[in-house]
């Protein structure tokens, strides 16, 4: 979880230092809230990984499913976003994170719901997650005017 964050965070990052001075207020302004999107994404994962989950197990889950929840409103911003007319072919996508990204939390509140803990569940809700990140990635390799190798949205375990 962590490396992808980084990624992101290193993606977003570059498109910022590359704006151009006297650019597109709405190009900047969406520079912007990639930058926003990202810098909290990255706040978010290292909370998560942060955790500690020898202390107390239920207030460790209790903890992590907070954090899910967060993770789960910046990517529904994320979705909301006004891509820049050049980039709106990649609203949809942004979409479909979004909702992988509500499926995945809501799947990992039902892998910890009663006090136990569902190993089903919880590996449908980490390949929802992944694959809301997937789409996150691709995103930012199309933002950066580069044609991702494998632009397939599907993942292995969906083939």
């Amino acid at each position: 979880m962590n490396k992808k964050v980084r990624m992101l965070f290193a993606a977003v990052l570059a498109i910022v230092l590359l704006t151009a001075c006297g650019e597109d207020p709405e190009l900047s302004r969406f520079h912007k809230s990639m930058d926003d999107f990202c810098t909290k994404v990255s706040e978010i994962d290292t909370a998560i990984n942060s955790i500690d989950a020898t202390a107390d197990a239920d207030a460790a889950v209790a903890e992590l499913l907070g954090y899910l929840d967060e993770l789960d409103l910046v990517f529904r911003s994320f979705a909301k976003l006004d891509f820049p007319e050049e980039f709106d072919y990649l609203e949809d996508t942004a979409q479909e994170a979004s909702s992988y990204m509500t499926t995945a939390v809501e799947s990992f509140h039902d892998a910890y719901s009663n006090g136990s803990y569902n190993e089903y569940t919880a590996e449908y809700a980490q390949g929802n997650y992944n694959r809301a990140y997937k789409r996150i990635q691709i995103i930012i390799s199309f933002l950066h005017g580069e044609t991702p190798d494998d632009v397939d949205l599907t993942m292995e375990d969906e083939k």
